[in-house]
């Protein structure tokens, strides 16, 4: 992965998601909140997410250079959980994610990591517009979207979805 970019803030290190990080992601992805907001992935094992990250993370990692980032905390090598710019290929234009597992929530850490990929975003990677997609229950994400500077621009729906989910978009200053 070093042939990757990472990035810092004052309290985190962002580093694209490895194998290495496998039982992380496989928490992450049985966490309660992934499952109410994001779904359920069939990844029931620490080898199954091992499985995920090399098949649905990695490859875009490879292709564009960026991509799924696992957020850790400095102070004591924590993996928190994740954040990145995807290029999803139901939607036009990136797509910022990030979920966190429950220990680490309403501490700071997800809007300083999204701020920084956001920053990257736009000052290394060359793009003028960033889009995000939460679920309409989901109010502590479109919370911390509208912080990030984020605006509304109404709904949108996934191809075999069934969820009408609010689309979030920002463009570079």
């Amino acid at each position: 992965m070093d042939n990757y970019k990472a990035f810092e803030t004052d309290r985190l290190i962002l580093q694209p998601t490895s194998t290495s990080d496998a039982q992380m992601i496989f928490e992450l992805l049985n966490s309660p909140k992934w499952l109410k907001y994001i779904g359920d992935r069939k990844v029931h094992s620490q080898e199954a997410a091992k499985d995920y990250i090399q098949h649905r993370m990695l490859p875009q990692l490879e292709k564009l250079g960026f991509g799924n980032y696992t957020v850790i905390r400095k102070s004591d090598q924590a993996k928190m959980g994740i954040c990145g710019l995807y290029d999803r290929k139901e939607m036009e234009g990136l797509d910022l994610g990030f979920a966190y597992l429950p220990a680490y929530e309403r501490q700071g850490y997800a809007y300083e990591a999204a701020n920084k990929i956001l920053e990257a975003g736009f000052n290394i990677f060359g793009y003028d517009k960033i889009n995000a997609i939460t679920s309409k229950e989901n109010t502590a994400s479109q919370k911390l979207l509208e912080k990030l500077g984020f605006q509304l621009h109404g709904t949108t729906q996934l191809p075999q979805e069934t969820e009408e989910l609010l689309l979030y978009i920002i463009e570079k200053k």
